[in-house]
């Protein structure tokens, strides 16, 4: 893991003394998608590294709260455009449970970082503006409104327009950004001009004034003295939000800006953009922790260094996924990064990954009726049976991701189930002959058949009688699980009851 080696080195060449905080900041604008995972899990690893080498270190969580509705997401009516421009805190869940919109967003979302092991400190903005957290901030922000422009406008090179305002101003409920006029620190209030343009004055103490975003975030970073910050490469670009962040960290609040960690997004297969709650192509969160286990998902995000686009294939890419990780772990001579790697995944936590096959496991599975119990004594009939009796616990975990997976993502040419009944009259007078003689065949088979002697048993009657592969595979998936493929032959049949086998061939329900 050299990308995260060469990050933990720096911080600690920046901070040899004392506690390291790390920070990640959402807005729960909708349903968190799986490209979060990515600033999630790279805070995670830096902190689990940082204490691996002996070092105090929290991850923060900031999650903007106090930001205004922006955009009706595309799984939400259309008549919540009304609560555009109200604080996600202070408007209402679309499920009637009386929840603020903000916790329905940000609940599932929690779960799915305590099922990925990662700890961190969860602190909402909304509370904080209320507490008056941020006010020596909005002090500092105001009371030096003419450098802070100048900063802005330098760095970012753009001038900012006559609309432009440093602050936000809850009016009756909802976020707007109105000119202002002065601040008197004296009585902890601000002058603005409303919709009429009229002057108004309010607190700025209690949560009814706002930041602008661009210097909301380097407020946050002076106040609670963050270390470092991943954040999305939309932020990185020269001129950027973290540029200007930077620059008003340094000139107006006199303390050095975290340590920049930009990443890539996660895109799904075959796209180019990344995934978006409001345009409803992200898969959430809490979907993938159902689907894949933890220290999966953590392998996903951290073998890949973060500068690198990752790609996630729920269809297609979750078997290789698991199997290339199952041989990581399965991998006698490990290197130390590949050590290193694993104890991240994993945090000490014991696996839910096992040394069987995953498309063994799927097929095995689905032909014992999706029972755990059945599973097992099916792969015990196959060439892992000494790994089923070793890692029996593992496998019956890693069994309850399967199932998911086999719901939510599975391709179809991969599920299956076996025919409660077989139809006589969808098959030729040929294929119930080959079907029966294959039946006589298997009846007279060793009891310690295994695939392989399926598998020649299938060809034999290519030889014996002129079939085809088609002609000897197609009949028997029909058979078996009423589709013309399925998982490979030979080992299949060899984990099939023999009895029930033999019967269904000779066709007899």
């Amino acid at each position: 893991m050299q990308w995260l080696n060469k990050i933990v080195d720096e911080v600690e060449s920046r901070h040899p003394d004392g506690e390291i905080l790390v920070e990640s900041g959402i807005s729960p604008s909708g349903n968190y998608h799986m490209g979060y995972l990515r600033e999630i899990l790279i805070c995670d690893a830096i902190i689990v590294e940082l204490k691996r080498r002996g070092r105090s270190a929290r991850h923060i969580h900031f999650v903007d709260d106090q930001d205004g509705f922006r955009k009706v997401p595309a799984n939400l009516p259309s008549e919540y455009e009304k609560y555009l421009g109200k604080p996600l805190y202070d408007m209402p869940a679309p499920d009637g449970s009386g929840d603020s919109y903000a916790d329905y967003s940000l609940q599932p979302f929690l779960r799915s970082v305590k099922m990925l092991g990662a700890e961190m400190d969860v602190i909402r903005s909304h509370q904080k503006y209320q507490e008056g957290f941020f006010t020596e901030a909005i002090e500092k922000v105001l009371d030096n409104l003419p450098k802070v422009k100048e900063i802005l406008e330098t760095i970012s090179g753009r001038k900012l327009g006559a609309e432009w305002s440093p602050i936000q101003v809850n009016e009756d409920g909802y976020l707007k950004k109105r000119p202002f006029v002065s601040v008197d620190i004296g009585t902890k209030s601000i002058t603005y001009l409303d919709r009429d343009e009229k002057q108004q004055s309010v607190s700025y103490v209690n949560g009814l004034v706002k930041l602008d975003w661009r210097l909301d975030w380097p407020a946050r970073w002076w106040l609670l003295g963050i270390d470092v910050e991943p954040f999305g490469r939309d932020h990185a670009t020269k001129g950027g939000s973290y540029d200007t962040g930077a620059g008003l960290i340094k000139e107006i609040f006199k303390a050095e800006p975290p340590m920049p960690v930009p990443y890539e997004f996660i895109n799904r297969a075959g796209d180019t953009v990344k995934m978006s709650a409001s345009k409803g192509n992200g898969i959430t969160m809490a979907e993938v922790v159902q689907v894949l286990p933890p220290e999966v998902v953590c392998y996903f995000v951290l073998r890949t260094s973060p500068d690198k686009t990752l790609y996630f294939d729920p269809v297609n890419g979750v078997v290789k996924l698991i199997d290339e990780y199952a041989e990581l772990l399965a991998k006698d001579n490990k290197t130390e990064e590949e050590i290193q790697l694993i104890e991240i995944c994993t945090k000490g936590v014991a696996t839910t990954i096992s040394n069987v096959p995953f498309s063994h496991l799927v097929a095995s599975y689905q032909a014992a009726l999706r029972d755990s119990q059945r599973t097992l004594e099916i792969i015990e009939r196959t060439e892992h049976s000494q790994i089923a009796g070793a890692q029996k616990d593992v496998i019956v975990k890693e069994l309850r991701f399967i199932d998911q997976w086999l719901d939510k993502w599975a391709p179809e040419d991969i599920k299956f189930e076996l025919l409660d009944k077989i139809d006589s009259s969808k098959f030729t007078s040929e294929e119930k002959d080959y079907l029966r003689a294959l039946a006589d065949k298997i009846a007279q088979a060793p009891e310690a058949a295994d695939g392989e002697w399926f598998h020649k048993a299938i060809y034999e009657f290519k030889d014996s009688q002129g079939l085809q592969p088609a002609q000897l595979f197609t009949p028997l998936y029909q058979a078996l699980i009423g589709k013309a493929k399925g998982p490979r032959a030979g080992w299949f049949l060899s984990m099939l009851p023999r009895d029930w086998l033999v019967k269904r061939l000779r066709f007899e329900n």
